[in-house]
């Protein structure tokens, strides 16, 4: 799974790097480790505005006319089941790229996981690099606009299923998709199939890990 990642770029940093101005540069918040479960705000690229970095985005996907505890359900979504889901399903077309330049991950040394080594994965190709993710907007009734999105998983490559070795039945040996720079409007465009980039195969050569 995928609750816990690093955005350590500033704003100037991220346009630098990527070539897009931010739509607030105040609401760009860098930190070495960032907890799904508070849902922050994290800089995003959505479909219908490309060229711009997105800042008003929290992560827990939160499904139309849905209680907002209903977040720490959707941090993470099964690429295998999409369109099978509920709470996903209205939004699979709606696709972004959360951006970071790390995500973490633990191995559980012993069968409880009371000894656990945190590993912290990266790109060896980018220091800024893309989880796919989909989203979601709407208007509740006080008028609040509820704005949030999902980090799309798929089946975990051999280097994953090191680390991520616990075998829970809700917890199997997954990993986000990781969107190589080159493909990110191939999975931008909504007529590609999300599963076209679930393999695991695809993506041995782009991420490395360190224990911290």
């Amino acid at each position: 799974m995928c609750y816990y990642t690093q955005q350590g770029k500033t704003a100037g940093e991220l346009t630098d790097y990527l070539g897009r101005n931010i739509d607030d540069h105040e609401n760009v918040f860098p930190s070495d480790f960032i907890n799904g479960f508070s849902h922050p705000n994290l800089p995003i690229i959505l479909d219908s505005k490309p060229d711009i970095i997105t800042t008003n985005y929290t992560w827990g996907l939160l499904p139309t006319n849905r209680d907002k505890d209903f977040r720490k359900s959707t941090l993470n979504a099964r690429v295998e089941t999409l369109e099978d889901k509920p709470s996903f399903a209205p939004s699979i077309n709606n696709r972004c790229l959360v951006l970071v330049t790390a995500y973490y991950d633990w191995h559980w040394n012993d069968p409880s996981g009371k000894s656990k080594t945190k590993y912290q994965i990266n790109s060896q190709i980018d220091e800024v690099f893309f989880l796919a993710g989909i989203y979601n907007s709407w208007q509740d009734k006080t008028g609040q606009i509820w704005n949030t999105y999902s980090i799309v998983t798929t089946e975990a490559n051999q280097m994953m299923k090191y680390i991520h070795n616990r075998k829970e039945a809700d917890d199997d040996q997954r990993m986000p998709i990781v969107i190589k720079n080159t493909d990110e409007k191939e999975w931008l465009d909504s007529k590609n199939q999300p599963l076209d980039f679930a393999f695991p195969n695809y993506q041995p050569n782009i991420i490395g890990f360190q224990k911290i």
